[in-house]
């Protein structure tokens, strides 16, 4: 082709296509697949995630239509009160996770890999094992790019579904300097893109975006065939994680510009106990409505029992 002819125009971008074949039962809808996840990028339809600490959450998603309950391990910090998700344990996420599963049985859940859970391909494979069996996960999410790329490719050869998560990678926080965003030089852009590259080479089905620039993301996800999910990471990505206890304004430490409050839980449930605690120190509950009535022969005749016992 020659320098003055007219570039190729791209073919317009696919309208998302909805799935009206998923029955709806109760307010849950069938848990999604693999194979849907990844045609997503293809048909442009926006995935939903979100991260469930537990049991209740997971009823939520699910029966709120999420596509993926993410089981993170940012419940060490939202159900277990740590400064960051360094001291989430196996333990602690296969416990967590089996609490999602129940709460969510037909939902596809993603099952975070903790901090130094997956830092050898052996320990890896024993970890996201555990994982999958004890948890009941769908699919495991380790942390990381290029360098991971040996250990993701090992998970996803032994036939484990295998996504990961770059950008701001919050188990290398204290090489981060803190949680910072990521990307916003040329070359530190062009580093997220390899490590996109690499993670789609080892044959993962998704990845995770968090906090780099929208216009980084897009361009990334546009050179990619699987599917990215963005926290703080724009519009450009193929769909969108966020924490439940975030968006709804249960976790209310701090509050990450990338998240959006879509319900203040913590100020009605507040208000709740406050309201609670007035009436019983004011005495007016539990009243009548809120107390077990008892048959009055009954009641006559265990008060004569009562005397006659005082009496002895």
């Amino acid at each position: 082709m020659s320098t003055t002819e007219p570039p190729a125009k791209s073919a317009p971008a696919k309208p998302a296509k909805s799935r009206p074949e998923v029955k709806q039962a109760e307010g849950r809808s069938e848990k999604r697949t693999i194979a849907e996840i990844r045609e997503s990028k293809r048909t442009g339809e926006k995935m939903v995630y979100m991260s469930v600490p537990d049991y209740t959450s997971a009823q939520w998603a699910e029966m709120a239509g999420v596509d993926v309950a993410v089981l993170g391990d940012s419940l060490a910090m939202i159900a277990h009160g740590h400064r960051n998700t360094v001291p989430a344990t196996m333990d602690m996420m296969i416990m967590h996770g089996q609490a999602v599963r129940r709460g969510a049985p037909n939902t596809f859940v993603l099952g975070c890999m903790p901090y130094q859970s997956y830092n050898t391909v052996d320990r890896a494979l024993v970890n996201a094992t555990r994982f999958m069996q004890e948890s009941l996960c769908d699919a495991v999410k380790p942390q990381g790019g290029k360098s991971q790329a040996h250990i993701l490719r090992a998970l996803v050869d032994s036939g484990i579904p295998t996504a990961s998560h770059i950008g701001l990678t919050p188990h290398t926080i204290a090489m981060f300097g803190g949680f910072k965003i990521q990307g916003r030089t040329a070359d530190a852009a062009m580093k997220i893109l390899e490590d996109a590259l690499a993670i789609e080479d080892a044959g993962c089905f998704m990845l995770e975006f968090e906090a780099v620039p929208a216009k980084v993301a897009r361009l990334i996800s546009e050179q990619l065939t699987i599917p990215t999910i963005g926290i703080g990471a724009g519009a450009g990505c193929d769909g969108q994680i966020l924490l439940c206890y975030d968006l709804l304004g249960v976790f209310t430490d701090f509050k990450p510009k990338f998240t959006k409050r879509y319900a203040k839980l913590t100020e009605v449930a507040v208000g709740g106990i406050r309201q609670y605690v007035k009436e019983v120190k004011e005495g007016t509950f539990p009243d009548d409505d809120h107390s077990y009535t008892v048959n009055e022969a009954e009641y006559e005749k265990f008060a004569a029992m009562v005397a006659k016992r005082t009496q002895v």
